[in-house]
């Protein structure tokens, strides 16, 4: 059932960057980073679509991460760019070719092959008072310089810094939110006393500002392929050092692990070459003077 929520999580997410990117790319660059982006993409019925299906996605998401490590689902999760490549063929009615088939191939053995040898399985919780979570400032602080290095970049480049600094946001976010879920199971009270849940939602609001700033800079087969692979990558870490999750790591097991993932970042970065993710060219973005 976990495997279940977690596809069905990944579907939504896919679908829903879509139409969030083909949304946000047509917003003025003078409005990346700052709010009002997000304040005139909610007028956009398009815009709030994908939004829904990123929030349903979330949810489910979640009910993986209730019933699963954070290690387990993360790599699931990653195929939502294959999703996403799917619907965009779909509203751009472009022919798929080979290289997509690769790579969501390589996506797929990857997070397959991650799995099987890895065998992620429950840790040690970390409560709220715990220092383990000073690993979370720290990644709150490489996804900060991330966006204050973008700034003066060129345009794809700062596309894909800032999505990459999304996706270490939506991956501590997976960790929160999983640690939110544990703290639920003593009761409502404990969760509206505890930190977690207030943090989720501010980094929530960060990462989606992240992710529409990127999606407005650049098309998406440039903004999107950073953050899917980052969420993962970030969210197994983040696993492994603040939940103790633990994974095989038998010689042979270890090495699977590592061409599992490498495998599952090479399909990500094949699929977001694909034109496919791009938009048309009359729907290209207003820049300001």
């Amino acid at each position: 059932m976990k495997i279940f929520f977690a596809l069905a999580a990944a579907c939504l997410i896919g679908v829903g960057f879509v139409a969030q990117q083909h949304a946000a790319y047509r917003e003025p660059l003078g409005e990346i980073l700052r709010l009002r982006l997000l304040t005139h993409l909610a007028h956009k019925r398009l815009w709030l679509m994908g939004i829904a299906a990123m929030v349903c996605g979330q949810v489910l998401g979640a009910a993986a991460l209730d019933e699963a490590d954070v290690a387990s689902v993360e790599p699931v999760l990653a195929t939502s760019l294959i999703f996403a490549l799917v619907f965009a063929h779909l509203l751009y009615r472009e022919p798929l070719n080979r290289t997509v088939w690769q790579g969501g191939l390589l996506v797929t053995v990857g997070s397959g092959l991650f799995l099987a040898f890895g065998r992620p399985h429950a840790g040690r919780p970390a409560g709220p008072e715990s220092a383990r979570w000073l690993v979370a400032v720290v990644v709150v602080a490489l996804a900060l310089m991330l966006v204050l290095s973008a700034r003066p970049r060129p345009l794809r480049t700062k596309a894909t810094m800032l999505a990459a600094a999304a996706g270490m946001l939506y991956g501590l976010q997976d960790v929160l939110t999983r640690s939110s879920l544990l703290v639920l199971g003593h009761g409502w009270g404990d969760l509206l006393r505890s930190w977690e849940p207030y943090v989720v939602v501010a980094i929530a609001i960060a990462g989606l500002l992240l992710a529409q700033s990127a999606f407005d800079a650049a098309p998406l087969r440039i903004s999107l392929p950073a953050a899917t692979a980052v969420e993962p990558l970030t969210g197994i870490v983040l696993g492994v050092l603040i939940f103790y999750e633990r994974l095989r790591l038998s010689p042979g097991a270890l090495a699977a692990e590592v061409v599992g993932l490498l495998m599952m970042v090479g399909g990500i970065i094949v699929l977001g070459r694909s034109p496919f993710l791009g938009k048309p060219k009359a729907a290209a973005p207003t820049v300001l003077p």
